[in-house]
């Protein structure tokens, strides 16, 4: 039950007047060798004095105001001047009443009093620390440097976790003592959270490279303990984060890649003192890629995007940014499709654009194999659209943002991303004022369409989490290396090049899936382990979705001025045949006729091969099953 704050004060008053009495009566007896009556009334009154003036010194200090169970260094200093304050009291008092106070007197006293009023809060803390650290999470932090010891202090003020020991690599480190915990090597972190009851490792190591950490949780993954970590250094420097705010373990550090410091030279090109317009700016890449544009200063940076609010929210974002590192680049949201043409080359004309990075695009492979022709129309002919804009109104640069899913497609969207290519490809051949190119890569951590985000919720919904094959891999890459990638590959090479990030390893994604299980703390339920907290379930590959993904059609690729980005040689088509396959699809597109548009796909030179017969849009499939049933009726 917590006490009135006027009752604690009372109580701490109380404890304070009794161990100066305390201090007082046993200063007098260590210090005189009889007891006499006059000394000893003498005595009482010059200790009655000196009492109230050491309440009344500790009450101006504001001792009383402190809240006990934080009491520190500061709070024991303030409680020390009031004693030596009330000792100098106690001497002037004696010289005034003419009492012989010998020397020991007042250092007894002095010494007395510091020790009874200073260790009862001492105590008090001690004991309220030691009650609250058994409701407490038991946590070892990993990184026993400057972020760990922060981290240490700051738990030990908060309500959630009990810091019990440090584990380090540095050898210097190891079997010492910091803040009163013990130091210990990384290999006997197993021991120590069985011993020790540890029920959380948290990681302090806000510099350490992401090689490092995918090593020490790859360490940490078997241990029952949850393991979290402290915010990145950028953000506790910016003040966004306090070291405090601890954060799940981040996918990136799961798959160990460590980003590639940018090419200032290649970043700031087609950007800096330029004006740069991106489409599907509120995306998940088209917003990270107008963050990265906007830190090399642009003079002015157009937002296009279809989606009122995702406008809205990365022009915010932008404008923060504009005024926190005081960049002068002008931000202008439109609102607009890449589909009509006639509005993207007046945006165009109007702010005379000099680079274009088109990231507009429906990325979703099974929403698009249900919804084949706005699959078509927006990644198509948005591309041809827009791309032909830019030639009408003499933009420099175009980038295409493309994907792996355009290597030997089994879905209709990566078909129409190949599609994308070819036309860009095409327009490079037939003009030379607008220089193309297209940047092909793997999925992104965080986006809305990553599987990342939707373990996370699952997992912590309880389960279970989904995963369609047991066998199926991914490449995988953050969202800021990517878009910092392809605005570097898009200054490399001549028109018409198709580029290819570095993605490293591909992953498998039940593989991902168990770590960030283990990490969280839980263990996989299975038929082995029917006790353990979260399944995961197969669900089946979804229409259009393969096993493995591609970023090359052929092995002809060749290096560029940058380690992670490869430019390939690829087929490609001359205007004329492009503009005839064009027709071909628009005419299939205006009449609605999916089976015809389907073949269409098939013939086109983009390697599409669907992993079954059956056509997914459900717009045709219940215009078929209303048919059925109207031929039906008909014969009834």
């Amino acid at each position: 039950m917590q006490l009135p704050r006027n009752v604690k004060r009372g109580i701490g008053l109380f404890v304070d007047v009794v161990s100066i009495t305390v201090a007082m009566v046993t200063a007098y007896l260590l210090s005189f060798d009889a007891i006499m009556p006059l000394k000893w009334s003498q005595w009482m009154i010059l200790g009655g004095l000196v009492l109230c003036a050491t309440l009344l010194a500790f009450i101006r200090f504001g001792l009383y105001r402190a809240v006990v169970r934080y009491v520190g260094f500061k709070v024991l200093s303030l409680v020390f001047v009031t004693v030596i304050f009330s000792g100098a009291f106690l001497v002037i008092g004696a010289l005034v009443m003419g009492i012989a106070l010998p020397v020991s007197a007042v250092v007894n006293y002095v010494l007395l009093a510091f020790l009874l009023t200073g260790g009862s809060r001492l105590i008090v803390r001690e004991g309220y620390q030691r009650a609250m650290s058994r409701k407490k999470d038991r946590v070892l932090i990993y990184g026993a440097g400057s972020a760990g010891r922060q981290l240490a202090q700051a738990l030990n003020n908060g309500g959630e976790f009990h810091p019990v020991m440090f584990a380090d690599d540095d050898s210097s480190l190891q079997d010492t003592s910091v803040l009163g915990m013990s130091v210990i090597k990384p290999g006997r972190i197993e021991k120590a959270v069985y011993d020790a009851d540890i029920q959380r490792v948290l990681l302090a190591l806000p510099s350490t490279p992401r090689s490092r950490r995918r090593e020490i949780l790859e360490a940490l993954e078997s241990l029952p303990v949850k393991v979290q970590t402290v915010p990145g250094m950028a953000d506790m420097v910016n003040n966004e984060m306090s070291i405090d705010q601890l954060q799940d373990i981040r996918v990136e550090d799961l798959l160990g890649r460590d980003p590639v410091t940018p090419d200032a030279r290649l970043m700031e090109k087609h950007i800096t003192g330029l004006t740069v317009l991106v489409t599907g700016a509120g995306g998940s890449i088209g917003s990270e890629l107008c963050r990265q544009i906007l830190l090399q200063r642009p003079k002015v940076l157009v937002l296009y995007e279809l989606s009122e609010f995702a406008l809205y929210s990365i022009e915010r974002d932008l404008i923060d940014i504009c005024e926190q590192q005081g960049i002068g680049a002008e931000v202008i949201p439109v609102i607009g499709t890449v589909q009509r043409r006639n509005r993207i080359e007046t945006v165009l004309k109007s702010f005379n654009v000099d680079t274009v990075y088109h990231a507009a695009a429906y990325k979703h492979v099974p929403l698009v194999e249900y919804n084949m022709v706005e699959g078509v129309r927006n990644n198509v002919f948005g591309t041809w659209h827009t791309a032909e804009a830019a030639i009408a109104a003499g933009v420099k640069q175009f980038v295409l943002i493309s994907t792996d899913k355009a290597v030997r497609p089994t879905n209709v969207m990566g078909t129409t991303k190949r599609l994308s290519e070819l036309v860009l490809q095409a327009l490079a051949l037939r003009q030379s004022e607008t220089r193309f190119c297209m940047v092909r890569f793997g999925n992104v951590l965080g986006s809305s369409g990553s599987v990342v985000p939707l373990f996370k919720e699952q997992i912590e919904r309880g389960g279970p989490v989904t995963v369609t094959h047991p066998d199926i891999t991914r490449f995988f890459m953050t969202i800021p290396e990517a878009a910092q990638l392809v605005i570097q590959a898009g200054t490399m090479g001549h028109t018409g090049s198709v580029f290819v990030l570095d993605m490293g390893e591909s992953v498998k994604i039940v593989d991902l899936a168990r770590k960030m299980i283990r990490l969280s703390g839980l263990e996989e339920k299975t038929e082995k382990n029917p006790h353990g907290d979260i399944a995961i379930e197969f669900t089946g590959l979804r229409p259009g979705e393969k096993l493995y993904e591609e970023l090359l059609i052929g092995d002809n690729v060749e290096a560029s001025d940058h380690a992670r980005i490869l430019r390939a040689n690829e087929q490609s088509l001359a205007w004329s045949d492009m503009q005839l396959l064009l027709e071909k699809l628009d005419d299939t597109c205006q009449r609605f006729a999916i089976d015809e548009l389907r073949d269409v796909l098939l013939k086109a030179p983009t390697g599409y091969k669907p992993t079954d017969d059956r056509i997914c849009d459900v717009i045709w499939n219940k215009h078929r099953t209303c048919e059925d049933k109207s031929d039906d009726a008909d014969v009834a």
